[in-house]
């Protein structure tokens, strides 16, 4: 980038680039952008794997994250298309009284609207029986990685899969039927 001497009668900095160095910017600054929304596109997923159901079912979340024709692969179960996405995740959870996920090292490479994504992931999860201090958590890390694409709506993941690589403590155990759970969570203050 060159920069030209300053105009001292301008009273403001002028900088001239080339074509070239504006467009270079330009592509610098959109994958940038890029990689920022994805993150956050995996943080709202993480996020809402804690926190999807707080008030009761919520079928509307799927559509914040996924695309309509999305494949999600766990070691629990897979699922193809956003529509199941919501109780999919429901019938998961409900398995714990609660559950807490961290997700690091993000890893986004970038080809146009396509994304590759990996970031590595630790969650614990509570069983019911457990009480506010629990001493028997099932425990797991790993990493997931998947494809996200760029939508009218902003980015979405079209592909995840969670690849566990270890585990600690008792796995689920039959929870309560989505009734019981829904009435047992905290409802918004008013």
């Amino acid at each position: 980038m060159t920069r030209p001497p300053l105009d001292p009668a301008a009273g403001t900095e002028t900088v001239t680039l080339a074509r070239d160095e504006l467009e270079d910017l330009r592509a610098q600054v959109r994958s940038l952008n890029d990689r920022t929304e994805i993150a956050e596109l995996v943080d709202r997923y993480v996020v809402l794997l804690d926190t999807q159901d707080k008030h009761g079912f919520d079928d509307s979340w799927p559509a914040a994250v996924f695309t309509e024709d999305c494949l999600l692969e766990f070691p629990v179960g897979v699922l193809e298309g956003r529509d199941g996405a919501a109780a999919f995740h429901f019938d998961r959870k409900s398995r714990f009284a609660r559950t807490h996920h961290l997700a690091s090292n993000y890893s986004i490479t970038t080809d146009g609207d396509t994304a590759r994504v990996r970031v590595q992931l630790v969650a614990s999860h509570v069983h019911h029986d457990d009480g506010p201090d629990p001493g028997g958590r099932f425990d797991i890390g790993g990493h997931s990685e998947g494809e996200a694409v760029r939508t009218p709506d902003g980015w979405r993941i079209r592909r995840w899969r969670f690849h566990l690589t270890w585990s600690d403590g008792a796995g689920p155990r039959p929870g309560p039927g989505p009734r019981a759970l829904r009435s047992s969570q905290p409802r918004p203050r008013t």
